[in-house]
């Protein structure tokens, strides 16, 4: 792939290919990769247990799950730029020990208010390590092939992180209070940090033009805006008079924000990258595999736990096939894709993916786990084509320029896994509802608050089950597994049709094992 941007001088780029020290970079970059992520699966099993603890009321509640993702969201495009100033480096560092200090104050959160300071805290911290992993790995690794090899790894990370999160969860809950969800996270970000500054090389672009501060509080107020949409289309509804709200500002603030990155020479963010064709189908390979990846994740626990009675250790432990596939197929992505070509690996891994939902639609129900099991495996071998995503990604900038590229790979991530919950989650619960016809509900004895209780949510069926009428489990329960095949199929349509605009857009040529692009 070529570039008419001008790059960095080579004999840099050079030196930091025979430093012997990369590989073990990239193994500080994984474990914290690893962590973050893991952190984030983490508080879906922990809830329970805080909600016990704490007895937040239900906007406390969501704002403790949703406010992580939101101060991600406004602050990825900043902190990409000033690390790009700064040093990436330093603000990875700096993202460690942010990171491991919010983990320690969780320790003296003992209201619903507490734990949401944390957790925006926490985000903070997450904001500053995600890109500026990305953005290292191009620093380490400007051998294309290799780079190619590290980004597997890397992706490979995510995928286990994602998976062992549950796991990880569920057997410090059964042995320990909700606390040591968090404080896990202390040890291992402070041997990152050791690590970190004993062999990660500083990086940053070497001629920054001035901080666009008009350009920061646009991307802050529109990024927060969009992901707050999204999410309050997904609780409530496309209707929903707030999501309308907050996609018109979000509409006005990055349009806005657009318009001044394209005028400006040196912009927060250079969105100049997508010209290219396969940076754009990088992009889109990245959103459209975290969209599936997020989505089914939330309905899959759901269906383990409330359909199949598993715990939350045994749902972890079920839903390992998804880490198990990315293990294999993100690391064997990039050789693969060295032999066939890139743009087969990277739209195959997203077809893939879309066939794993396909089985969920076509399986017979009552759904048995060996299907659920065949279908995570095919999503989760769908992740290979993100080590490929991200190489496209970080190959279609300049080293100069890596902090920009990885903050649209990570914007990616944020918007991909909102869209994923909010489309795959509202269209499984119309399903649902639409099941739960309130004249059925009414022969059961089940009326007023309590039919629209049911209708909400399965966990609210169960719940009025338990009170009113105990054969609505059963109605419930498989008015879910019908949502849940349903969404498969659309979930399938969606990953398809996004594999046939990336291979239209990727070029039948783009080699990714030069030494730069």
């Amino acid at each position: 792939m070529t570039s008419k941007t001008p790059h960095a001088p080579d004999a840099p780029r050079a030196a930091v290919a025979s430093d012997p020290r990369r590989w073990a970079g990239l193994a500080v970059l994984s474990a914290s990769l690893l962590l973050v992520v893991m952190d984030i699966t983490i508080l879906n099993v922990a809830l329970p247990a805080i909600s016990a603890d704490l007895r937040p009321g239900t906007v406390s509640l969501l704002w403790m799950v949703d406010v992580y993702a939101l101060v991600v969201a406004g602050l990825l495009v900043t902190v990409s730029a000033l690390g790009d100033r700064w040093g990436r480096k330093r603000m990875l560092i700096a993202g460690f020990a942010v990171f491991g200090t919010a983990s320690v104050l969780v320790v003296f959160a003992d209201s619903p208010g507490a734990v949401i300071a944390v957790r925006a805290l926490l985000g903070v911290g997450g904001a500053m390590i995600m890109p500026s992993t990305l953005s290292m790995i191009r620093t380490l690794f400007p051998d294309g092939r290799e780079r190619a090899t590290a980004l597997g790894v890397w992706a490979a990370m995510a995928a286990v992180g994602a998976a062992f999160g549950p796991i990880v969860g569920g057997f410090l809950l059964e042995h320990f209070s909700w606390h040591s969800a968090f404080l896990v996270n202390v040890p291992v970000m402070a041997v990152a940090i050791v690590a970190g500054l004993v062999l990660l090389p500083e990086a940053r672009n070497p001629s920054p033009g001035p901080l666009d501060f008009p350009a920061v509080a646009l991307s802050m107020a529109g990024m927060v805006a969009l992901v707050y949409a999204i999410k309050s289309a997904g609780k409530h509804g496309l209707l929903d008079a707030t999501a309308l709200v907050s996609a018109a500002v979000a509409a006005v603030m990055l349009g806005w924000f657009v318009r001044r990155c394209l005028r400006r020479p040196d912009p927060l963010l250079e969105l100049r990258l997508f010209r290219s064709p396969s940076f754009s189908a990088g992009a889109l390979a990245a959103l459209t595999t975290e969209l599936a990846m997020a989505g089914m994740m939330l309905l899959m626990a759901q269906w383990m736990q409330l359909v199949q009675g598993y715990g939350p250790l045994e749902t972890g432990l079920r839903l390992l096939p998804t880490a198990l596939a990315a293990i294999i197929s993100s690391p064997a992505a990039p050789a693969i894709a060295a032999r066939a070509g890139a743009r087969p690996v990277l739209a195959g891994g997203l077809a893939i993916a879309g066939l794993g939902f396909a089985v969920l639609g076509l399986a017979p129900q009552p759904l048995g786990y060996w299907p659920v099991a065949l279908a995570l495996m095919l999503i989760g071998m769908g992740m290979g084509s993100l080590a490929i995503a991200s190489a496209v990604i970080m190959a279609g900038a300049p080293p100069e320029q890596a902090g920009s590229a990885a903050a649209v790979e990570e914007t990616s991530y944020d918007i991909g896994g909102a869209l994923g919950i909010a489309l795959l989650g509202s269209l499984a619960a119309a399903v649902y509802r639409g099941d739960l016809a309130t004249g059925e509900l009414a022969s059961l004895g089940v009326t007023g608050g309590a039919a629209e209780t049911a209708r909400e949510s399965l966990t609210g069926a169960l719940d009025v089950a338990g009170s009113v009428n105990a054969s609505l489990a059963d109605i419930a329960r498989t008015a879910f597994e019908h949502s849940l095949g349903l969404t498969g199929l659309a979930g399938a349509l969606l990953m398809l049709a996004a594999a046939a605009v990336v291979w239209r857009l990727t070029p039948r040529d783009l080699d990714l094992s030069a030494a730069d692009h």
